[in-house]
């Protein structure tokens, strides 16, 4: 077949524009309410009918930003060895115990809350909650596996620093965050402070940190003929309130000395460039939360985002860029993220500055607006799909103790941002000239062209890289 194609071979139909999606489909979080047992335990079933894998979920709010700071790392190391050992069953038969209830337990922590969570059919949840009530009253923290945990965790630390996206990230809130400031540090805590973790600094921590008024259980999925409050009774209601608790206050942080200033971390050799730009950010408890959302939805948080298609799409930079804050009990970080060839380190940087301060020249267009709203709109029901979802999103409720229909609001919320919300939200909380810029990557190729950008004054850490991660179990090189 030759010449020209005739429309009329297609039905004579022509399409002449993109296709666009159809309007959301309402959406409502599922219902749930509170009960409180008499030790102060809180407990929250949620019904979600035809889910008869349940997901249930024992949350403390207060993570690794309330451990004290010669003890960084200490929360995630006494969360991941709860599992190791209880009074009743060594760590090989905790998992057989779980695996012949067709169950998974898994226990963790993270900057704002500890949680101890466990996956289980509908008609085996008692057991199963007797399980994760014996992880939580009566762990062992066995010396030889907290050892292990340990050693495990200072090998990923000399990993994290040999990988240069690892080492931007680091290295970016190590030069944002004032000295002593625990957002300033990795959440698993750094090798200085983690080497002298034992049993003994996990079981103190424990004892502090597991009162029951202060725990929340989440239970979510079918629950048809499940009364979740009683199961929870005979579970947790013989927990006793500890004597003395660790108060579960957002962590105490500060932002280094303003002003815009470079860092770059030297990898000789490297044919690439990671970037950071950014400055301390904001705690999630926010008036303006739906606005920073869209907002940041604009700047970088879409595939068509103003960084990505500046940096991917019209400049051929980067695979991707992005930006965004990290919402915390305290003020977390707000950074802007790309990686790149290391000859274009420097107009790509240049760009990213641009594209934060054009954020707050003036308002986003028509066009920008609708999309991030329908985005945010449209994928907040597909967050929810499983009942681990439903579950993780109401711990966050607890954790930063936000009113409990905040789900519900969300989809009204974000439809009512505006474009002057979102110049409101730009000009209050993005900062181009207060930010810091940390490059990891060959800064002897790329530092002529940095000096003459004139971006800010430029301290260059040629940094020893560590020597290979030693094998589990093994002492690691600390030279």
């Amino acid at each position: 077949m030759s010449g020209p194609i005739d429309p009329g071979s297609f039905g004579g139909v022509v399409i002449a524009d993109r296709p666009r999606h159809a309007d959301p489909r309402p959406y409502s979080f599922p219902a749930f309410e509170r009960h409180e047992l008499p030790n102060g335990l809180g407990v929250i079933p949620v019904h979600l009918p035809g889910r008869g894998l349940l997901s249930a979920t024992l949350v403390i709010p207060g993570g690794a930003g309330e451990e004290p700071e010669a003890q960084a790392g200490v929360t995630a190391l006494m969360a991941r060895a709860l599992t190791e050992g209880t009074r009743r069953h060594d760590a090989v038969e905790l998992t057989e115990a779980a695996e012949r209830l067709g169950a998974t337990i898994h226990a963790e922590a993270g900057w704002d809350g500890i949680s101890v969570g466990v996956d289980v059919p509908a008609g085996r949840l008692a057991p199963a909650l007797g399980l994760a009530a014996e992880i939580i009253a009566e762990p062992t923290f066995p010396d030889a596996e907290v050892e292990r945990l340990r050693d495990e965790r200072l090998n990923d630390l000399l990993q994290a620093f040999a990988d240069p996206r690892r080492r931007a990230d680091d290295g970016f809130v190590e030069t944002i965050y004032a000295p002593g400031s625990p957002y300033g540090r990795p959440s698993g805590g750094t090798r200085d402070t983690v080497a002298p973790l034992d049993a003994a600094a996990c079981r103190a921590l424990h004892g502090a940190r597991f009162d029951p008024a202060r725990m929340t259980l989440i239970v979510g999925g079918d629950l048809a003929g499940v009364d979740v409050v009683e199961l929870a009774e005979a579970s947790f209601g013989g927990l006793e309130r500890a004597r003395e608790s660790i108060a579960a206050a957002p962590p105490s942080v500060a932002a280094a000395p303003g002003g815009r200033r470079v860092r770059v971390l030297h990898r000789p050799g490297s044919v690439q460039t990671e970037i950071r730009v950014g400055h301390v950010g904001l705690p999630r408890r926010i008036p303006d939360y739906h606005a920073l959302s869209v907002m940041s939805a604009i700047l970088g948080g879409l595939f068509n985002s103003r960084l990505n298609r500046r940096l991917r799409e019209e400049k051929g930079y980067t695979y991707g860029a992005g930006a965004g804050f990290e919402l915390r009990r305290a003020a977390g970080p707000f950074a802007a993220r790309a990686a790149v060839n290391t000859e274009v380190t420097v107009p790509a940087t240049v760009d990213i500055i641009g594209a934060l301060q054009a954020m707050r020249d003036g308002p986003v267009s028509d066009d920008e607006l609708h999309a991030a709203r329908d985005y945010l709109v449209g994928v907040f029901p597909l967050r929810f799909e499983t009942p681990a979802a439903v579950v993780g999103a109401i711990a966050g409720l607890i954790v930063h103790d936000l009113p409990f229909d905040e789900l519900d609001r969300y989809r009204p919320s974000i439809e009512a941002v505006g474009r002057d919300e979102v110049l409101a939200a730009a000009q209050a909380h993005v900062r181009p000239d207060d930010a810091a810029i940390v490059l990891v990557g060959d800064a002897d190729a790329f530092l002529p062209a940095l000096e003459a950008a004139a971006l800010g004054p430029i301290v260059v850490d040629r940094e020893p890289l560590p020597a290979a991660p030693s094998a589990p179990g093994e002492e690691p090189s600390h030279d």
